[in-house]
């Protein structure tokens, strides 16, 4: 007797095609460059100013999720996932400090702005399972680059962030997003739509900051 078979993880399959794009904002200039320490200060100053303005957004777009869901296990599952981006606003305040970055008054380039339109027009709209495919990709892409880069030698300059990104920690808020994607939305052409529109953006975020 055949055992039953998993049912197939929508996180996964999304992931899986989309790992072309990922692969590609690995070998971009930018990471490299975080890796060996060869990107110029000045970039990744200006990075951590519009990372920092982006994940505001990020937290707010969790916000909306927040108040979309509808069980005590949701609300605990996201009010969590907003802690971990204040926990990234940390590590990003550090940075500012270190380098004289104001945060204050950063204003948006273009990648940003898109990209957060992008994230707060899907949440306000209220769809849970599109909000959540438009967050999910900069999760798990994050998980990745800190795992792949921290496997290989990190100069020291950038060390910091690989660390984070690769953390355990941020691993299992990462995993837990899945999990709320696999909860809360379909296969369906507009997930797999926002899935991918997410992916793209993060390319173009990090291609503008380099």
């Amino acid at each position: 007797m055949r055992a039953a078979e998993l049912p197939v993880s929508l996180a996964r399959t999304l992931w899986e095609s989309n790992a072309d794009l990922a692969e590609r904002i690995l070998a971009h200039g930018f990471m490299r460059g975080l890796g060996d320490g060869s990107l110029p200060v000045d970039r990744f100053k200006g990075y951590v100013a519009q990372d920092a303005y982006f994940l505001e957004a990020f937290a707010r777009a969790y916000a909306f999720c927040l108040a979309n869901s509808a069980t005590r296990a949701d609300l605990n599952d996201f009010a969590d996932l907003i802690a971990g981006v204040r926990d990234e606003l940390a590590l990003h305040k550090t940075y500012a400090e270190r380098w004289q970055v104001d945060l204050s008054d950063t204003v948006p380039i273009e990648a940003t702005r898109a990209y957060v339109d992008f994230l707060l027009g899907t949440a306000r709209r209220g769809d849970l399972g599109a909000t959540i495919a438009a967050m999910t990709p900069c999760m798990r892409l994050y998980a990745f680059l800190g795992r792949t880069l921290s496997a290989g030698r990190v100069a020291p300059l950038y060390a910091d962030w690989v660390t984070a990104y690769a953390d355990p920690g941020f691993e299992a808020l990462a995993a837990r997003l899945e999990a709320l994607l696999d909860r809360h939305a379909t296969d369906s052409a507009p997930v797999r739509a926002h899935y991918a529109r997410a992916m793209n953006l993060e390319y173009g975020f990090f291609d503008a900051n380099l």
